[in-house]
């Protein structure tokens, strides 16, 4: 029985002139009174004991529901979840990499996959997304894609070649070594014309064209034998600068940030450990774009509070660099040899606010990080003004720092590989958003009519080189 609207009624002793007088006897009346209170005093104690004491099996069924809702709620993110199927390649596309980078510096063969290491490298990305895609799928509840074995089920199918690894697997050697040399030696061209001539064949690849084929190519070279056979597909890359308009634009593509080479910064924001101004290290002399470095050592050695050193990667350059971001206010970003470069990414873990002067740079994650918060974009041919830089910089407030540090702080972990809600997340759940154009292109190629173009048809695709941000 419901207690609650009997409790809710005033006792009958406030409520005298709602009840109309009825002549009664005196032992009746005296009988009455008691009564009243007795039954007022048994409805208060009825109502605590309802409000303080709900039975376990009420509060079991309670918990019961909100767990059955919650795990109804976690299966219909599940279902809206994108699904990927990961093509099993022949080892030679993935560990077997590794193995020959290992090898072509003296390493000993493992008889365990599980015992090969990945390099540390800037280009590390592959690796990262290819483990992330081997986790048990209950690790991965809060990705935006699931990993399917039945590629019937998938919306994308994701390529792991170890792309950047395989350019660089043979160590730099003179043409007279290689010509002398009686060993095997690795070729990256080779092995991604192999891995075409393999995927070629498979019936996802042809089914849509590979518009629904991811790769990851994070070198600015890596797949350049191949990316007019694989262009149609989403390309994970660094930047833009040695892609053609027809091969890749913002719109089906995605921009990764590099991996940090230095130690993050454990600190809290503040200047106080920040003696200097300005800092950068790394090769002077680039290629191309990357070309102002010289320009900006010429004018920005000899300033006051500056620190800028020529140096390569090595253990002992990476200290060093560690040490001068964590105590420099500014970190200099010019290009490399394309727009982007992987010390805009240690400067970001560093708190180091990154200056950078790179005309036609594009950056990872841009619809959830707004950069004017975090870093300084200075265009190249104020930078190389003389003096305009470091005044530029020397006019920021204490305050203005400050604030910069605190965002740069906050979004830090989209730069953190190894974070579990870090930048293997955010990749995914960039990749999962192109899903709705690929649909769109994969259904607009299976009616078009083929036409012989002299220019390639790329009317519904934005250019990488125009400066114009186009959105579904």
């Amino acid at each position: 029985m419901n207690l609650r609207p009997k409790l809710r009624s005033p006792p009958a002793a406030s409520l005298p002139h709602s009840t109309k007088p009825t002549p009664i006897k005196m032992p009746s009346k005296s009988l009455l009174r008691p009564t009243l209170v007795l039954a007022s005093f048994l409805s208060l104690l009825a109502f605590y004991s309802f409000v303080l004491h709900t039975p376990p099996n009420n509060r079991s069924a309670t918990s019961i529901d909100a767990a059955l809702g919650n795990r109804n709620a976690l299966s219909l993110h599940r279902a809206d979840k994108v699904k990927i199927y990961m093509y099993d390649l022949p080892r030679r596309f993935t560990y077997g990499v590794i193995e020959s980078y290992a090898a072509a510096r003296g390493g000993e063969p493992v008889a365990d996959d599980a015992l090969l290491k990945y390099p540390g490298n800037q280009h590390s990305a592959e690796w990262y997304l290819f483990s992330d895609m081997n986790r048990p799928s209950e690790e991965r509840i809060d990705s935006a894609v699931t990993r399917v074995t039945d590629p019937e089920e998938a919306d994308l199918f994701y390529v792991p070649f170890f792309s950047s690894l395989s350019l660089v697997a043979n160590p730099v050697r003179s043409a007279a070594a290689n010509a002398t040399s009686d060993k095997t030696v690795y070729s990256d061209e080779q092995t991604q014309e192999a891995l075409m001539d393999w995927l070629e064949e498979q019936k996802y690849w042809k089914k849509n064209n590979g518009w629904d084929h991811v790769f990851i190519c994070q070198d600015p070279n890596a797949l350049y034998k191949v990316i007019d056979r694989v262009k149609n597909g989403v390309l994970l890359v660094s930047d833009f600068g040695r892609l053609a308009r027809n091969q890749a634009s913002l719109v089906k593509d995605v921009i990764l940030p590099y991996s940090h080479r230095i130690n993050t910064f454990k600190g809290d924001v503040g200047l106080d450990n920040r003696k200097s101004l300005l800092f950068f290290m790394g090769n002077r002399y680039r290629k191309e774009g990357g070309k102002i470095r010289d320009l900006l050592f010429q004018l920005l050695e000899n300033e006051e509070g500056v620190i800028i050193k020529h140096g390569a990667q090595s253990r002992e350059s990476r200290r060093a660099a560690t040490q001068g971001m964590h105590t420099s206010k500014f970190c200099l970003h010019p290009a490399g040899d394309t727009p982007s470069a992987c010390r805009l990414f240690d400067a970001i873990v560093s708190l180091c606010v990154p200056v950078i002067v790179s005309d036609y740079i594009e950056l990872p994650f841009e619809d959830v990080i707004d950069y004017r918060k975090i870093a300084i974009f200075v265009d190249s041919t104020s930078a190389t003004k003389p003096g305009h830089l470091v005044k530029l910089l020397r006019k920021l407030s204490p305050e203005k720092i400050l604030k910069f540090q605190k965002e740069l702080q906050k979004v830090k972990r989209y730069f953190e590989y190894e974070d579990p809600n870090g930048t293997v997340k955010e990749i995914w759940r960039q990749v999962s958003q192109k899903l709705p154009l690929i649909k769109l292109m994969s259904n607009r190629d299976q009616r078009i009519v083929l036409r012989d173009l002299a220019e390639p048809d790329c009317s519904c695709i934005c250019s990488n080189q125009t400066g114009i941000s186009t959105t579904l």
